[in-house]
Order: structure tokens, then C-alpha cells, then sequence
């Protein structure tokens, strides 16, 4: 089957059909015209069914201590995993309304506890490992955990993570996998796989309601302050099934992933690991990463496995692509049983669209690849929007999921989207201020990002992401430069050079951007890259909302501590803008006797 085939046939994937409803103040909204079909209960129904009906099928494999061969464990194994630790957590009485906070990577003990307090009624809040493995400074990780107060806190290894917790004025049990007696106090999770469950387990099971909080997710601070965000089972449960009938080959061939996405993230936990839950597939969890000396991982695991769906944000994708490029026999392996390559997180480049296709045209002609995306949040569980249909290119972003509807409202130059449905999340934790400036009049919740309608005449052809509506800005002249669509053409044009940019102007008579550079770049040619991308533009004629005229190349990569970037590699364009407020001055001051600042090449 083509891949024409494939997304033309309707027993593998649900026609796009929308539904569009003006309104008289001149905004409109958007709804799929199909209703939502029942859904699970809770997470732990996922669990419980594949243990009975599928015990031997594989659910989570990571690489063992030697690196060489995998730690396996079928669903019949998941079960009584979850079970042993749901009983150990309700040994210790633990207060309730406190979370259980993980620390570490992914990994199947930070699924299996996670999974389990979920079963029993516990809400489960993973926190980015980067706090506590990698920053410099624990004070941010200190004041999540203030903010949460949970009642047990589990890292993999008390050497690697003990430290970070040393100060935190919280007092929760401590939890790890390795090296426990390191740490003053602190309990090893094999202690809690011995437990023996008892019939407590499932009477705890059979209590949680659609309602009842299943996880606790940071947002990535993009747009200020980290908030936490309440999920629902019901949030999680109804996003599932929202997919599973737009993507209904899920139901006929079970999903086989490979991937590193954080589950302190919502692409992750809750698109990724819930759709290989949901439908009894399995997911080697990946030990690599977007970064040299760890994407190597990645490209050894995906040619092992052979995935069938392949999650990963723009970033992940550009590293790969070198080694596919170069390796057909490489490309030709990881490509064998894809089904589709799926962005999100951020905006996909122009180029590695391309590139992509490119590859996949040359290892499987015969069936080219899906390239698609969705359109999210962490407050929606996550999946807005599907692109269930071919796409000529980066930029849609789909149509609205069965159960969900979307609003465009005018918002200045652009038209800002809202979402209201049952995925949507009931507010953030103890935060009834930033609750209610999250929701309009009309219980709608403020998104922040700008869209507009592919075609207006065709609803059903999805929609355009037109970037963060905060995140525009104004030139001297009046003009409004939209950083969103900007910045991905010029990530696009200095490729593969830089590994990202920040847009600057405000107030100001020019656009100016801030590079920063990709690992493997070498700096002169990245420089005249640069200066050869602005003159290209000034000669084509842009105009000034269109047309940097200047830019600087950062020697300091993006700071974690400081909130420039997320461990997915996303970049904070306010806080690069704010921490680097001497830069952007620089920039902008007119000298030209400043070497460092590249202007277009004459």
C-alpha cells in the first residue's frame, strides 16, 4: 500500500471533515463534525486490559547495565510491577492530596511508579531531569518542589540525584532505584517490587474517577513563570481516544516506538507513552538524545528496533538527518516499517521537510513517508489539532479532533486560536488567578497562539500556525514583524549552520537576530552563511517586517538554568531577549566599526 493509498483508505484513517461556525462579532470556530466515542475510565484500565488480553506482548524495554541488550517487561510483568509498587505506597500512608514526584529519565521504574500511583488514585508529577541532573544552580528544582509539596520523591540513582534534593525544605520520602543507602533515610524501589498487593490495590483502582488528577505537568515557561498544570484521567483518556479515531490503523497494528521525549513533558507522557498504553503496543525507551555523543544512541537504537511511528521535536530530526544522509543502508533499516514521521513542540524548517522526503524517496520509493504534526498543549493533554491527510510542507497544523472545538478571534494583525472540550484541563494548581486569566468569558482557553485557515473556503484543508500571538512585536514604523513564520524561514536559510535564532527589533527602525550556533558549525562559515542569507533577502526585495538587517552570533550557548531553552531543545525567545538585553543593545547601536555584528555581504 502507497502512502496515497494508506491515507485515502478510511479503515486506516479518518477523512478530514470540519465544520466551520461564524459569529457575529467576526471571529469563528472550527469542529469536527464527528462525535467523541466513549473512552476509558482512567489510565489503569489500559493497564489492566492488555495484562489480561495480551500478557506476553512487550510494553517497555530500556538497554541493560552492559548497553549491549535490553530489560524487557511484557504487560503480565507491567501488572504485577504496578500492583507490587501501588501496594507499597499505600503501606506507607502516604498525606493526601501530596503528588509523587520523579526526578529521573525516563526509564521503567519512572513508568512503573508512575503507573502505579496513578492506578491507585495518586497523582504522579515528573520534573525535568535537566534540574537536578544538569543545572548548576538546584534553587529552581527547589522551588517546584516547594510548590508541589510531595509526599514521595523518586530519582534513579541517590548519587546522581541526592545532591540536587540536599536544602529543598521539603519533607517527602525519598525513593530510588540505585544507591539508596547513600542517601540518609531514603528507600530502594526494590523494597517496593517485593510488596505483596493485596486487595486494597484494586479497591483503590475501582475508586479514581474520570476527574480524579492523574499527573501534575510543569509548563516549559515559554511564556513566564513555570505553572503547574492539572491532567485528568478524563483529559488523558478522551485525548487518546480522540486520536484513535482519526488515526485508526492504531486499533488494527500495534505501535512500536523508540523514543527519548521526556515524560515531564506532555509529547512524551502523554501523546507517546499513553498511545502505546492505549492500544497494547510497546516502547523502547531511548537512553539518546538530540545532542553529539548521544544522538549516535538514538540512530543505534532506531536501527535495532525498526519503529513503526517516529515521535521527535524539529531538532531531534535535524541531527538525524546527517547519518540518513549519508548511510542508506542506515536509512533504509530505520525507514522499513514506518507508518509516518511526526514533528511537534516546535515549528518545522522548510529544509528538513525536504530533506526528509528526500531520503525516504530514495530508500523506499515505492512508499514514500508520511510527514504530519498535531497542535497542542500541556493544559490540553495534548493534542488539539491532527494533519490526517498528506501535506506539501511544513506549517499546517491540522484540523480540530473529534470532541474539541477551536475559536479564532481577531487579536491585533493576526487571529489568536482558543480551545474548549473535554481534553481541555479544569486549571492550574493552587492558582485561582492565573485559573481564571487562562479561560475567557465563554470557558475557552487562551492558548496564546495565532492560526489562519489553510483555505477559508475549505475548513476541512486545517490550519496554519501563525505563531505566539505575545511574542510579535512592533517596529518603529508601525509594522508588525511575526516572529513565528520569520524565524522558522531563517532557521530554514541558515541551515544546516545554526542550530536556532532570536529576533530582535522592538521599537526599533530594523530586525535584528541572535544566532545561535549548531554544534558542528564551523564559525567563518556560519558567519558568511549569515551574511549571505540577509543580503539574499534585502536583494529580493522583503520588506522590513520581513528583512534582518544585522545580526550576532552568540558565544554562550543557551543557558538551562536561565530558562533559554527546554531539554527538548525549544527555545525561549523572552527569556534569551531578556538575559541577553546587553546583546540586543549591541546589536542594534549602529556601529559599524563592531566586527562581530554581520551586516548583509555587498
Amino acid at each position: 500500500m502507497t502512502d496515497d493509498d494508506f491515507l485515502l483508505d478510511e479503515s486506516q484513517i479518518a477523512p478530514p471533515r470540519t465544520v466551520r461556525i461564524d459569529f457575529d462579532d467576526g471571529s469563528f470556530a472550527l469542529r469536527s463534525p464527528v462525535a467523541l466515542r466513549p473512552y476509558a475510565r482512567c489510565i489503569g484500565e489500559w493497564i489492566e486490559r492488555w495484562a489480561r488480553e495480551t500478557p506476553e506482548a512487550l510494553a517497555f524495554a530500556e538497554r541493560d547495565e552492559s548497553g549491549e541488550g535490553w530489560r524487557r517487561l511484557d504487560y503480565r510483568a507491567l501488572r504485577q510491577a504496578v500492583g507490587a509498587v501501588a501496594q507499597a505506597l499505600l503501606d506507607l500512608k502516604l498525606p493526601e492530596g501530596k503528588p509523587i514526584a520523579i526526578l529521573s529519565d525516563n526509564s521503567i521504574d519512572h513508568a512503573v511508579l508512575m503507573l502505579a500511583a496513578m492506578h491507585i488514585g495518586r497523582t504522579a508529577c515528573s520534573l525535568s531531569s535537566a534540574y537536578s541532573r544538569m543545572a548548576k544552580d538546584p534553587s529552581r528544582l527547589h522551588g517546584m518542589l516547594q510548590a508541589l509539596q510531595p509526599a514521595l520523591i523518586y530519582a534513579s540513582d541517590a548519587k546522581v540525584y541526592g545532591g540536587a534534593l540536599a536544602g529543598c525544605g521539603v519533607e517527602a520520602v525519598a525513593v530510588f532505584s540505585r544507591n539508596a543507602d547513600a542517601h540518609a533515610g531514603a528507600l530502594p524501589v526494590a523494597q517496593f517490587l517485593e510488596a505483596s498487593e493485596t486487595p486494597a490495590v484494586m479497591q483503590a483502582y475501582q475508586a479514581v474517577l474520570p476527574d480524579t488528577h492523574a499527573k501534575y505537568l510543569l509548563t516549559s515557561g515559554s511564556t513566564g513563570k513555570p505553572k503547574v498544570v492539572i491532567n485528568t484521567h478524563r483529559m488523558l483518556c478522551a485525548n487518546q481516544q480522540m486520536m484513535t479515531q482519526t488515526w485508526r490503523f492504531l486499533t488494527q497494528e500495534k505501535p512500536v516506538l523508540v523514543d527519548w521525549l521526556p515524560w515531564s513533558h506532555t509529547f512524551g507522557a502523554n501523546h507517546n507513552l499513553n498511545m502505546v498504553l492505549c492500544h497494547g503496543g510497546a516502547l523502547y525507551i531511548d537512553e539518546g538524545r538530540p545532542a553529539p555523543g548521544l544522538i549516535e544512541k538514538t540512530v543505534r537504537n532506531l536501527r535495532e528496533v525498526k519503529p513503526t511511528l517516529l515521535f521527535n521535536v524539529p531538532r531531534g530530526f535535524d541531527m538525524l538527518l546527517p547519518f540518513f544522509e549519508t548511510d542508506d543502508a542506515l536509512a533504509a533499516e530505520v525507514f522499513s516499517r514506518l507508518r509516518l514521521a511526526f514533528y511537534a513542540a516546535a515549528a518545522l524548517a522548510p529544509s528538513t521537510w525536504q530533506r526528509l522526503e528526500a531520503v525516504a524517496k530514495r530508500v523506499r520509493p515505492e512508499r514514500p513517508l508520511w510527514l504530519t504534526t498535531s497542535w497542542g498543549a500541556t493544559e490540553t493533554s495534548p493534542a488539539i489539532t491532527s494533519a490526517h491527510w498528506k501535506l506539501d510542507g511544513a506549517g499546517c497544523i491540522g484540523a480540530p479532533l473529534p470532541g474539541l472545538e477551536l475559536k479564532f478571534v481577531p487579536n491585533g494583525q493576526k487571529l489568536e486560536m482558543r480551545v474548549k472540550g473535554v481534553s481541555v484541563f479544569p486549571g492550574y494548581r493552587h492558582a485561582p488567578r492565573e485559573t481564571a486569566e487562562a479561560f475567557d468569558e465563554e470557558g475557552y482557553y487562551r492558548i496564546g497562539d495565532a492560526g489562519y485557515l489553510t483555505d477559508a473556503g475549505r475548513p476541512e484543508r486545517g490550519v496554519v500556525f501563525n505563531g505566539r500571538v505575545a511574542e510579535d512585536f512592533k517596529l518603529s514604523s508601525g509594522t508588525w514583524v511575526s516572529v513565528g513564520t520569520l524565524r522558522v524561514k531563517l532557521v530554514s536559510m541558515l541551515a544546516p549552520h545554526a542550530q536556532d535564532v532570536v529576533l530582535t527589533g522592538h521599537d526599533s527602525d530594523e530586525i535584528g537576530m541572535l544566532v545561535f550556533a549548531a554544534p558542528q558549525a564551523a564559525p567563518q562559515a556560519l558567519a558568511a552563511r549569515i551574511a549571505d542569507v540577509l543580503r539574499a533577502l534585502r536583494d529580493e526585495g522583503a520588506g522590513s517586517s520581513q528583512c534582518p538587517t544585522r545580526a550576532l552570533v552568540l558565544t554562550e550557548a543557551p543557558s538551562l538554568d536561565a530558562g533559554e531553552i527546554t531539554d527538548k531543545g525549544y527555545i525561549n525567545q523572552r527569556a534569551v531577549l531578556t538575559r541577553r538585553a546587553a546583546d540586543v543593545a549591541r546589536l542594534h547601536a549602529g556601529a559599524h566599526h563592531d566586527l562581530q555584528v554581520i551586516r548583509p555581504r555587498d
